[in-house]
């Protein structure tokens, strides 16, 4: 693990986005002109985010006002990955979505058969309820179970995410552990952080090796635990949800390779001096 900015550029970036590119509405310091410079050097760049309630459309417009404009085919959720997987996987797959209307809008768009059911929306403690049953799928869904959320990723994965207030909602363990209780399937893929399957599908589309790329986030379970599980080099920033107390404490196996204070020091030192940067500037 290493406290310095990098000595050389990677072949492409994958880049969290709360918390690494903006925190809330803001943008952080260097998020733009990082992103501005990888592109004007021809490095591919990947947006990723583990939340399958938003349409990549609305990131696309969120990066816009934020001065990045980014094509949507750059943008990649658990929506985008979890209709990837089923296309090169299962392509005539009928699906039994238990999620929120983006995921459901995609899997149509690409063509999948939904399989009436009772469904589920944010309110997600309803699956818990006696009198709603996912065992209603028919047998040919439940064969392929597949969660539109990674696990996290960590021995005993966390049921309830906190929330302001102390009060939190079952996430996406709690949901799983239901679903096979109730059907006596067990999972057979996830589609969010920190699976690879998530990130393999982030950076489908250019020809680069995922050893020569990078993976920069603001969290260790899962933004660095999935570049780990790719053998993908990894940035941990402090700027957002993890911090460096904790990666130290880590094994060093699960460490991530880099760690930095400023998104733009990705950047090697030579380069930014050659092209003027200063922090101050920022």
């Amino acid at each position: 693990m290493k406290r310095t900015s990098p000595d050389r550029l990677y072949d492409a970036y994958i880049f969290d986005m709360d918390g690494t590119i903006y925190l809330g509405d803001d943008l952080l310091p260097g998020a733009k002109r990082l992103i501005e410079g990888l592109r004007e050097l021809g490095r591919p760049v990947r947006f990723l985010s583990n939340n399958p309630t938003k349409d990549p459309q609305l990131y696309l417009e969120k990066l816009g006002k934020l001065g990045i404009p980014t094509p949507i085919e750059e943008i990649a959720n658990t929506v985008v990955t979890t209709v990837r997987w089923l296309r090169r996987t299962i392509p005539d797959a009928v699906v039994f979505p238990i999620s929120e209307e983006p995921l459901k809008k995609a899997l149509a768009e690409a063509g999948h058969r939904h399989e009436r059911g009772p469904g589920e929306d944010r309110h997600r403690h309803r699956l818990l309820r006696p009198n709603l049953r996912i065992s209603e799928a028919p047998d040919r869904v439940r064969r392929h179970l597949v969660p539109q959320e990674g696990i996290p990723h960590h021995d005993q994965p966390r049921p309830l995410p906190p929330f302001p207030g102390g009060r939190g909602e079952p996430d996406a363990a709690t949901i799983v552990a239901a679903i096979e209780a109730c059907t006596g399937a067990k999972c057979q893929a996830n589609m969010g952080k920190p699976e690879a399957t998530m990130l393999s599908a982030a950076i489908d589309g250019p020809d680069v090796d995922p050893a020569n790329c990078m993976m920069v986030g603001d969290r260790l379970m899962t933004d660095i635990g999935m570049a780990i599980k790719t053998n993908m080099v990894s940035c941990l920033l402090l700027t957002g949800d993890s911090t460096l107390e904790e990666a130290e404490a880590l094994d060093p196996a699960d460490q991530p390779t880099f760690v930095l204070d400023r998104i733009d020091h990705l950047i090697p030192e030579a380069v930014r001096l050659e092209w003027g940067w200063s922090d101050a500037d920022e």
